[in-house]
């Protein structure tokens, strides 16, 4: 049995390169749906909404490489939910790696106090904090082209087999991120930033980026609306309109939608 520390108690999560994390919440649910096999029966496990359990799928799935989670949207109590391999593969690493931390720390904490009381593990000033952001949407890729002008960037990056974004970043920027062809970056869009338009390959825009996609899911709210967009390879886009543009358009699950985002508008990322 796996001794356990007294003072702290760890929380493993996984952290990219960037420095976003896999919290061990997140891998909790990942465990619920492997035994359940479904986001709704995971999500009335760890008493959380149904729609919180799908942000948490989506954020893994668009972090993470190669999606952990294969799930069909079908309702609170329709649908269905498996782990991928990589799923899998991502989880026993978390739970084998936290029942060894946890004896690390036990064995540290016996070695350091031993039974004159309180840990010193236990001082906020020996634990680090991890970078988190506000973007809804956060894109794991590679870069695939560089284009460098008298005083800014263009940078392509593809996120997935079937999305290419492109964003427009100073060259100085460039330089102090070291992107070049083949180095992985990570793409923060903000979820007010992407303008929704009824999917259409004939219109013309000078924006660059027009992601098109399939709406999965609508969450109207007093003000705005979120709309989940599946832009395919199990990759979602997160889009906030306001809700009056939302019946406007009539958004409904199902409908094919373009998001419009301008170069100038992708935040990136590297280690």
């Amino acid at each position: 049995m796996t001794r356990q520390p007294q003072s702290v108690r760890p929380i493993l999560s996984f952290l990219d390169k960037a420095g976003h994390r896999a919290s061990a919440e997140r891998f909790a649910l990942l465990s619920q749906i492997e035994k359940e096999g479904s986001i709704s029966a995971a999500a009335k496990q760890l008493k959380i909404s149904y729609k919180a359990a799908w942000d948490a799928v989506n954020a893994l799935n668009n972090l993470f490489s190669t999606p952990l989670v294969d799930a069909k949207p079908g309702g609170k109590k329709g649908g269905g939910a498996t782990l991928t391999d990589e799923g899998r593969k991502a989880l026993i690493a978390h739970q084998h790696l936290t029942e060894r931390l946890n004896a690390f720390l036990a064995e540290i904490e016996q070695d350091i106090c031993g039974n004159r009381g309180s840990s010193p593990l236990s001082s906020p000033l020996l634990w680090s904090f991890a970078m988190r952001t506000s973007a809804r949407n956060v894109f794991h890729g590679i870069v695939e082209d560089v284009i460098t002008g008298a005083v800014n960037s263009e940078i392509s990056l593809r996120v997935s087999e079937q999305t290419v974004l492109t964003t427009v970043i100073t060259n100085k920027s460039a330089e102090t991120l070291d992107l070049r062809v083949g180095s992985e970056a990570f793409a923060l869009i903000k979820a007010s930033t992407p303008v929704l338009m009824a999917d259409n390959e004939d219109a013309r825009l000078s924006a660059r980026n027009q992601i098109r996609g399939t709406v999965s899911s609508v969450e109207p709210g007093a003000v705005n609306s979120e709309i989940q967009l599946d832009i395919g390879n199990s990759k979602t886009l997160t889009v906030v309109i306001t809700r009056q543009s939302t019946e406007s358009l009539d958004i409904k699950p199902g409908d094919k939608m373009c998001a419009i985002i301008k170069a100038s508008q992708i935040i990136l990322g590297v280690e």
